[in-house]
């Protein structure tokens, strides 16, 4: 027997395991096939769920939200006490969240900004237990501190695509691909968190803001 596996053999492994009965989850996950959209997928997604339910989060801000797939978990988390605030730009998107989440009967815990992600952070203020991260990726750099400003001690900062396909590890020089890396490495390096990688799908950064 082999001693070594690929992260898509524990991937197609995993994905057995939770299929789910889940129309409006599935339906995102066909629409995110058809337009080549990216979400995170349901493996992650679900790794969202469970973190949220691990330290009882009721408040979750989202920097970059799309049509509202990592918000369907989140919203379902939080549960009906709860909010999640999402952020996105297209109209075309936020329409598409209210139409899927209301179907999921949680779009009343669900509030779209339709802004770009940090703005809208600082314009909103607060104090929340999840800040999740997935704006355009050379701008990832510039979320740290701003996250730990408006989390709560004992919160997450979620981040997705810290692997980037590979790329971060390939030597790639593009804008996107650096900003991963400096992200990266300066999340790692920074005492205000304790930080680890979720390897399954493109990679999830968890930090716990102490």
């Amino acid at each position: 027997m082999s001693d070594k596996f690929t992260i898509s053999q524990v991937e197609e492994y995993l994905q057995q395991l939770y299929d789910g009965d889940d129309p409006v989850r599935h339906e995102m996950e066909t629409l995110a096939d058809e337009r080549d959209f990216p979400i995170i997928g349901p493996l992650a997604g679900r790794h969202l769920s469970q973190l949220a339910h691990v330290i009882g989060a009721q408040r979750v801000f989202e920097l970059g939200s799309g049509y509202g797939y990592s918000a369907l978990y989140f919203a379902r988390a939080v549960g009906e006490s709860g909010t999640v605030h999402c952020t996105e730009l297209s109209e075309e998107n936020i329409k598409l969240a209210e139409k899927f989440l209301s179907r999921a009967n949680v779009w009343d815990r669900v509030t779209y900004h339709q802004e770009e992600a940090t703005a809208a952070l600082q314009r909103i203020g607060g104090i929340w237990d999840i800040i999740y991260n997935d704006i355009d990726k050379h701008g990832y750099p510039a979320t740290i501190d701003l996250a730990y400003e408006h989390l709560r001690p004992g919160g997450l900062f979620i981040t997705d695509n810290v692997l980037w396909s590979g790329r971060v590890m390939n030597g790639a020089k593009d804008k996107d691909t650096q900003g991963i890396i400096e992200f990266t490495q300066h999340l790692f390096a920074d005492s205000r968190f304790i930080t680890t990688i979720y390897p399954v799908r493109d990679g999830v950064a968890v930090a716990l803001r102490r």
